[in-house]
């Protein structure tokens, strides 16, 4: 899912905020026009917060997301026409990352899905691509007996993420925390306000994400932080968010998922569900996709790769990786940031297969005309301990 170096700037027009943006001013956030909205960028130190997140539990509004409701007879058949995945075979309660790609097999944006009835699906789109992820959807549901609610406005989302958060959360629901599976959404209340309660997350840490009514949420922030204060609980802007998901190797669109690759691209052919069988098997971009399949089982023109560095350089994206040999050009960084729990520069980069192997020596990364060592590493970075 997307991020801050993705969706930052706008269109010229007045950002929008959200409906919990009076206490992110209280709490002295740097903010932030992302996307079009005013958004948290830090509280204090990124890093503090990055490693509360890792320890202990971190709170995030996450309210820009766009949230669009598919319902009907035909909504699970739209969804597998229209997305990558098999959405048809999702159980109620339960929730799947798949993406929505063009014609070509290009990625539009990716996305987390939850069926919440049998007829009913809520899909989360990043907030730089909601409007297309809505018009997409209802171009591609016409001749299907079910409607595309936009339900951008009838959202705040909070999140809390970190070993303590599900502790912090129990005395302030009425939801069976302990049977929510991962990647699962049901309903209930927080601190006595209806949610939909879902165990996802963009961190690589465990968590929540409590969809609320925008009316409810200071109400539900203020619960949290409460609850949260005698486990470390800390506000968490955008800035750690996406130094959390880049150490845990998520992608990022407009980084690593871009109109020009496609799932298979980024190592994510998985999500493809080619045996579906709703439409005939027929979905949008199906044809490319089968090449693209076929081509990364062949021979993949670049793989995606983590990148460490070995001096303290900071690689950002866009930056040329090279062969420290003969200096010619192997690849390209996607994202690259500082990591707080590795102590160490860090990066995703697509790379030409021959320098893909983890622990490949003679890579580098041309920071600024210096060519600075980094060694090849399997992603993601960091993987909690269960």
């Amino acid at each position: 899912m997307s991020d801050i170096r993705s969706d930052a700037g706008g269109s010229g027009a007045a950002p929008r905020t959200t409906a919990l943006d009076a206490v992110h001013r209280a709490l002295g956030a740097t903010m932030t026009d992302f996307a079009g909205w005013d958004m948290p960028l830090r509280y204090g130190s990124e890093r503090d917060e990055h490693l509360a997140v890792r320890s202990r539990a971190g709170l995030f509004d996450l309210s820009h997301m766009g949230e669009i409701t598919v319902r009907g007879p035909q909504a699970a058949e739209v969804l597998d026409y229209a997305l990558v995945g098999n959405l048809s075979r999702l159980a109620v309660g339960r929730a799947r990352y798949t993406m929505l790609c063009d014609a070509s097999g290009g990625i539009l944006d990716d996305l987390i899905v939850y069926r919440t009835g049998e007829a009913t699906y809520m899909v989360v789109a990043n907030a730089s691509n909601a409007q297309t992820v809505l018009d997409a959807l209802r171009e591609r549901s016409a001749g299907f007996d079910a409607e595309v609610c936009d339900d951008r406005d009838a959202y705040a989302l909070i999140a809390v993420q970190g070993p303590e958060a599900a502790g912090i959360l129990k005395g302030l629901t009425d939801a069976d925390l302990d049977g929510l599976k991962y990647y699962a959404g049901l309903p209930g209340t927080v601190a006595g306000r209806e949610a939909l309660i879902a165990r996802t997350g963009y961190t690589g840490e465990d968590g929540f994400e409590l969809f609320v009514s925008p009316a409810d949420a200071v109400a539900v922030w203020e619960a949290v932080t409460e609850a949260g204060g005698p486990a470390g609980l800390v506000p968490c802007g955008l800035s750690c968010r996406d130094t959390l998901r880049l150490e845990a190797g998520m992608p990022l669109y407009g980084h690593e998922l871009t109109t020009r690759t496609t799932p298979f691209d980024a190592g994510m052919g998985r999500i493809v569900k080619f045996e579906k069988t709703a439409n005939d098997g027929a979905f949008v971009g199906r044809e490319p996709l089968e090449k693209a399949a076929a081509q990364a089982e062949k021979a993949p023109p670049r793989k995606l790769v983590g990148l460490i560095a070995q001096g303290r350089r900071v690689p950002r994206a866009g930056y040329t990786v090279v062969s420290a040999a003969d200096g010619s050009a192997i690849g390209e960084v996607t994202s690259g940031a500082p990591s707080p729990t590795l102590g160490k520069p860090i990066a995703i980069a697509y790379v030409d297969p021959a320098f893909a192997e983890p622990g490949t020596e003679g890579v580098a990364v041309d920071i600024r005309g210096t060519h600075e060592p980094y060694e090849v590493v399997a992603l993601p970075f960091y993987k909690r301990q269960r």
